[in-house]
């Protein structure tokens, strides 16, 4: 795949980012830290999430259709849904350093179901909970609302680098590019060996299939910017392509965390869903918590 064409980057040639951007192992080894980090820190905080998203509408039955219009491609119609979470991250005491999301929803396309401090408190008591049925129970509030397609845990797509983990791909660097105001080296990556270490959930399959993407790093401090994780999958005579980019920004509390999610599947050249998640900044919690209840 050549990325100019695949994502419609700016990019210019290897050398010229090898030159302005650095070495590929100083590269590596700050995405690690940054990993190693996150899998440290990420379990204390909390944000406010908004998922915008869209999915294609199946067509009820067939109309035929006449005159001018027969000669038009029918006209693509989505379902589109709102949802604001209270968000944050914790593991299943069977699997300890395995950081998922989870949300306690407090509002559906402009329906308040829940106070955001009720929520936030719901929240922080699941994820500190030792019975993973709580925990169980939040992945299932937050499916109920109606939502297709919604894929979760992309938020921490970073734990894909942790130190331990870089062996596992081969990586390349593939140019440049601008995230905002900073220039940045994009790098390839594709799986060769190992176990993935974080599991993205879409339609209810898990996605396991070899892992490949993009990492932006900004120059010259190679802090990660953003991952583009691509995937498919086989949905009957269909095949579905994934696309997942996260939007990292350093946070107030020392580690990068996300600012923003966009997810696609697509079949062909057709857009099937589109979830878009934004967050506010993040606040901690605990003890001497920013957060009030």
């Amino acid at each position: 795949m050549r990325l100019g064409c695949a994502l419609g980057l700016a990019v210019v040639c290897a050398a010229t980012a090898q030159q302005g951007g650095g070495d590929i192992q100083s590269m590596l080894a700050r995405v690690s830290e940054e990993a190693d980090v996150f899998a440290h820190s990420a379990r204390a905080v909390l944000s406010e999430e908004t998922l915008r998203q869209r999915t294609r509408k199946s067509p009820v039955r067939f109309r035929p259709r006449v005159g001018e219009a027969a000669t038009r491609p029918p006209k693509e119609e989505f379902l589109t849904r709102e949802i604001i979470s209270e968000y944050g991250y914790s593991s299943f005491k069977d699997s300890p350093a395995s950081l998922h999301e989870f949300r306690t929803v407090t509002s559906v396309d402009g329906r308040k179901v829940v106070a955001a401090e009720k929520a936030r408190r719901t929240l922080t008591m699941g994820m500190s909970s030792a019975d993973d049925g709580l925990k169980k129970q939040m992945l299932r509030d937050f499916e109920k609302h109606g939502l297709i397609g919604a894929a979760t845990d992309f938020g921490q797509l970073i734990l894909l680098f942790a130190k331990r983990r870089l062996t596992d791909y081969d990586f390349e660097i593939k140019g440049q590019d601008r995230i905002g105001a900073d220039l940045a080296t994009v790098l390839a990556f594709r799986q060769k060996g190992g176990r993935e270490s974080l599991t993205v959930f879409a339609h209810n399959a898990a996605l396991r299939n070899t892992l490949q993407g993009f990492i932006w790093v900004r120059v010259p401090d190679h802090l990660p910017l953003r991952i583009r994780l691509l995937s498919s999958r086989k949905e009957g005579p269909f095949v579905v392509n994934t696309e997942g980019t996260v939007d990292y920004a350093m946070s107030a509390h020392g580690c990068i965390l996300p600012a923003a999610i966009v997810h696609r599947d697509t079949v062909g050249d057709k857009l099937m869903t589109e979830n878009i998640f934004q967050y506010t900044p993040f606040r901690k919690f605990g003890p001497e918590s920013e957060l009030k209840f």
